[in-house]
């Protein structure tokens, strides 16, 4: 899952200390949907597709984002069916049958079989960031992986074949329990910020949603030595100018979940601003004087 760390050329029995620009001073990790890539009209479009299929009521989407604002509602089959017992739908669909119907709209094939064979609204995703950005984090020092609740066949066509990502460091829906628990985010983020000398670099992690926001919060709890940064982006679908005031709102209720600063987008984010922020030394920085 997580890829191998690159093997450290060596002539003597001491090993030869790794070029500064390989040598990590912070870790980023990202959700996938609405950071990575623009799910407005296939995860969130799948949502009211579900729900309309069993009551014939499609729901808007700022009922979709009241919805995610709770901060309980990361899965989207739980969402899709919390949002058929509000509307009142008795006796509800089991969740295998929600399931069965939401993946037929959002894979319109096999979840686990060729991307090539799918029909259905993954194949309209647009991605908001390109290969170059992680090229451009890894060259100041940046390590980065994704921490995300969308299954694994959905993340590793975004991440592989989209992006053209090499085995890149993924915890997805099934390999750990479901976000706000931090328990993928913190084992990611040791997982890549545990340097040899066993001192933890400083993480951040970027969402979009309060419960991503809210997953920061209890990792603090849970590891207080630790320097953990929430960044917060508002979802494409409200970065348009009719909808300044909806994403005012989105990304106030952000704000009082927790999260630390808020960007504009996930591809205006600068790698030395990120170091500032995690209060690592940007790799072009002067060394501090010696005391």
């Amino acid at each position: 899952m997580v890829s191998a760390l690159k093997a450290k050329r060596q002539t003597t029995n001491v090993p030869v200390p790794e070029p500064a620009s390989l040598q990590p001073r912070a870790v980023l990790l990202f959700d996938i949907d609405g950071v990575i890539r623009d799910v407005s009209g296939s995860y969130r479009r799948a949502i009211a597709e579900t729900v309309h299929h069993y009551n014939g009521w499609r729901p808007e989407p700022g009922q979709i984002d009241a919805l995610k604002a709770e901060g309980h509602w990361n899965n989207d089959w739980q969402a899709s069916l919390e949002l058929l017992r509000r509307r009142g739908l008795q006796p509800l669909p089991t969740l295998d049958a929600v399931v069965e119907v939401f993946s037929r709209l959002y894979f319109g094939g096999d979840p686990d079989g060729d991307p090539a064979g799918w029909r259905g609204f993954i194949k309209s995703e647009p991605l908001l960031v390109e290969r170059d950005f992680f090229r451009v984090l890894e060259q100041a020092g940046i390590s980065w992986g994704f921490v995300s609740g969308a299954e694994p066949p959905s993340c590793r066509y975004v991440l592989q074949q989209r992006l053209g990502l090499v085995n890149p460091p993924l915890i997805a829906m099934g390999e750990a329990p479901e976000k706000p628990d931090p328990t993928g985010f913190l084992h990611l983020a040791l997982k890549l910020g545990t340097t040899a000398s066993g001192h933890s670099l400083p993480v951040a992690y970027l969402g979009d949603t309060v419960a991503d926001v809210r997953t920061v919060m209890a990792a603090r709890r849970q590891r207080p030595d630790l320097t953990l940064l929430s960044l917060a982006v508002a979802p494409p679908h409200l970065q348009t100018p009719e909808l300044a005031t909806a994403r005012h709102d989105y990304e106030q209720g952000l704000l009082c979940a927790g999260a630390d600063r808020l960007i504009p987008s996930t591809a205006s984010l600068e790698p030395d601003q990120l170091l500032g922020w995690l209060g690592a030394r940007p790799l072009n920085a002067p060394s501090p004087p010696a005391p």
